[in-house]
């Protein structure tokens, strides 16, 4: 597991004063304003936060050290990381980075493929697993999801009816 993870993108420059506009890659803006210290080059370098706040879906930080907009404007592109050891997570939620590459298989021993991609809807998170050339979705809930071993590198669920193509039904 990486100690270091993508946690947004430098978008834009805000303001005169060095501020930036940092498209967030984490559960919410807030999480992002949370930080004192971020990362860049995947944690070589540290970069405090002086400020943070968020704005509309984006958030605006001035970064310790950026105080002109010339200063800003070389930021545009970095990708921001945060230390992994700097976030505690709830019991049962994990970072989207190790939830990638997981053999999820059935309750009853099949194999359905790796997950590839991990994206949001309204009530629930929702993973892409794929095998092959055939590409699943599969609902994050506590019906579906039985037991997610990041160590072991599995995904264990009960597939819902319907949710695999040519699954019997029980």
């Amino acid at each position: 597991m990486d100690k270091y993870l993508e946690t947004g993108r430098i978008v834009a420059v805000q303001g005169l004063a060095g501020e930036v506009r940092v498209e967030p890659w984490c559960d919410s803006a807030e999480f992002l304003c949370g930080f004192d210290t971020l990362y860049f080059s995947k944690g070589e370098k540290p970069v405090g936060i002086e400020y943070s706040r968020k704005h509309k879906n984006i958030v605006v930080m001035k970064l310790r050290g950026v105080d002109s907009i010339e200063d800003a404007q070389l930021l545009r592109g970095k990708i921001l990381y945060i230390d992994r050891d700097d976030v505690e997570l709830e019991e049962g939620s994990y970072f989207v980075q190790d939830l990638i590459g997981l053999t999820v298989s059935g309750d009853d021993g099949r194999v359905y493929g790796k997950i590839t991609d991990v994206f949001r809807t309204g009530a629930n998170d929702v993973y892409t697993v794929k095998d092959g050339e055939k590409e699943y979705l599969v609902p994050a809930i506590p019906d579906v999801v039985l037991d997610t071993d990041i160590d072991g590198g599995t995904m264990t669920i009960h597939p819902l009816d319907g949710l695999f193509d040519g699954q019997e039904e029980v």
